[in-house]
């Protein structure tokens, strides 16, 4: 699987998680391209993360990227 992240640095939240199955990383990479450009236009590219990681689940990204999960907002699902 492959995840999309968008996490605030200075508010320790993660403000996208979205998955993708193996065959979509194209759309995934494209997604990941376009959130930064508008991140850029913005001015936040300092404080933001947006990240692709592969795994083969979300258990094992929970374990190898904690941080991701940890102020995960109610309204954000993560599946």
């Amino acid at each position: 699987m492959i995840f999309l992240i968008k996490y605030d640095r200075p508010t320790r939240r993660t403000l996208l998680f979205k998955t993708f199955k193996d065959d979509q990383r194209r759309a995934a990479q494209d997604e990941r391209l376009q959130l930064e450009l508008e991140l850029s236009g913005q001015g936040l590219l300092l404080d933001r993360e947006v990240v692709l990681l592969e795994a083969l689940d979300e258990q094992h990204l929970r374990r190898t990227h904690e941080r991701y999960f940890k102020h995960l907002p109610e309204g954000i699902p993560s599946r």
